[in-house]
């Protein structure tokens, strides 16, 4: 499982974290923001692979594939 840290980062940049790891590794990917509009954004970067978002707990998230 890839784990990234994007806290403090403002969109888009959580979801471009988010679509280079989905792009790069074939497992399960947690990612950590705290961005207002982060969950849209993650939303749409999982969607764009046919993945679903998950949310873990406040501000944690996770995408399986």
């Amino acid at each position: 499982m890839i784990r990234i840290d994007a806290r403090g980062m403002r969109c888009p940049w959580p979801a471009i974290r988010l679509a280079r790891a989905l792009r790069d590794h074939a497992g399960p990917v947690e990612i950590a923001a705290d961005d207002p509009r982060a969950p849209a954004e993650l939303a749409s970067a999982a969607a764009a692979i046919g993945a679903g978002l998950q949310v873990v707990s406040d501000g944690l998230f996770r995408v399986d594939r």
